[in-house]
């Protein structure tokens, strides 16, 4: 999966994301203009491909929404959160209206797969994860995630939980440094991976490991890791769907080596599709150089990601389940200041 630099595709990016290695696009707000724009280009994209790339995005809500004009301003998982703690009815209602409404209006714009829900527990300790975090019980993160992802599958959409096993103890941003984690497997499994072991951990479609080095477990960063993405994950948890892996150009791969030994890392420790993101330079190089065996498990996970649906956005506009979720979800944030 790669990303594209702009409103629409240069001729170089037409043939980057006609190789056959490529599965998938990026999105990211320089690519936003206007919803209109947006679905134009989803429908480049789409069009250059049988079967058509997947087209993804980071659209969280709070500080991590990648389309604001024109689209729902979405809650960051915080609110959600506090939001639970003073109704529990309310809060898990709010978090399925939330996954609607940020589904709904990316489908209907040509977008199919938002990395969401974050799954990491907010420790107060990791500044790149904070309010995205539900909350730091294990428990209320699975409850409400499961309700955001709910929302997502009525709208069609799969979810793909992040950041496996847990970024949240790790103070050091893996965008721009090597986070490390000194805390046992035990205490990681009891709480970190709890929500992937509730039930919400069958209900997810894809799984992002995090650019963690967990020191007492392995000393590879998680997503470089077949004891974390095979042993635990697949076989521990029975985890089926798709494996990505977090961006190779972020300073937490380092760790593996020029981008060829990262995306090598990557596959061979259990990724289906492994993220360049913000480097088409190395997603070229990469492309050049690595000839990896396709294995059709990985093709069949990814293919199931597809929306199940998707309403153009006038009909969305006039759908009454659509209407009051926008409503309320739009009433939360206005009431955060």
């Amino acid at each position: 999966m790669c990303d594209v630099a702009a409103f629409s595709l240069t001729d170089d990016e037409r043939v980057r994301l006609s190789h056959p290695l490529v599965g998938g696009v990026i999105l990211f707000k320089r690519n936003f203009e206007s919803p209109e724009q947006l679905a134009a280009l989803t429908q480049e994209i789409h069009a250059l491909r049988s079967p058509n790339l997947i087209i993804a995005v980071d659209h969280e809500g709070g500080r991590v929404q990648r389309f604001l004009g024109g689209f729902t301003r979405l809650p960051p998982m915080r609110a959600l959160g506090e939001q639970w703690v003073r109704d529990h009815v309310a809060g898990l209602e709010l978090a399925r209206q939330t996954g609607y409404v940020l589904a709904a209006e990316l489908l209907a714009h040509g977008v199919d797969l938002s990395f969401t829900p974050v799954l990491d527990l907010d420790y107060g300790r990791s500044a790149v994860i904070g309010d995205r975090a539900f909350s730091g019980d294990p428990g209320i993160v699975a409850a409400l995630a499961q309700a955001l992802v709910a929302g997502l599958g009525e709208a069609g959409m799969g979810a793909v939980g992040k950041h496996f096993p847990g970024h949240g103890w790790a103070e050091a941003d893996s965008h721009v440094g090597i986070p490390r984690d000194e805390r046992s497997f035990e205490q990681i499994w009891a709480s970190d991976i709890a929500p992937y072991r509730h039930r919400l951990g069958r209900q997810l479609a894809g799984v992002m490991p995090a650019h963690v080095i967990y020191e007492h477990v392995d000393a590879q960063p998680a997503g470089f890791s077949p004891y974390w993405l095979q042993a635990v994950l697949r076989e521990r948890l029975g985890f089926d769907g798709v494996v990505f892996s977090d961006d190779l150009t972020m300073e937490g791969a380092s760790v593996a080596g020029d981008i060829l030994a990262r995306a090598a890392a990557a596959h061979a420790a259990g990724c289906d599709m492994v993220l360049v993101c913000n480097r088409p330079d190395l997603a070229d190089d990469l492309l050049a150089r690595w000839a990896p065996e396709i294995l059709p498990r990985s093709t069949a996970r990814i293919e199931a990601l597809r929306p199940r649906q998707a309403k153009d956005p006038f009909e969305l506009a006039v759908e009454p389940r659509y209407v009051a979720a926008q409503r309320a979800v739009s009433e939360l944030v206005a009431s955060l200041g």
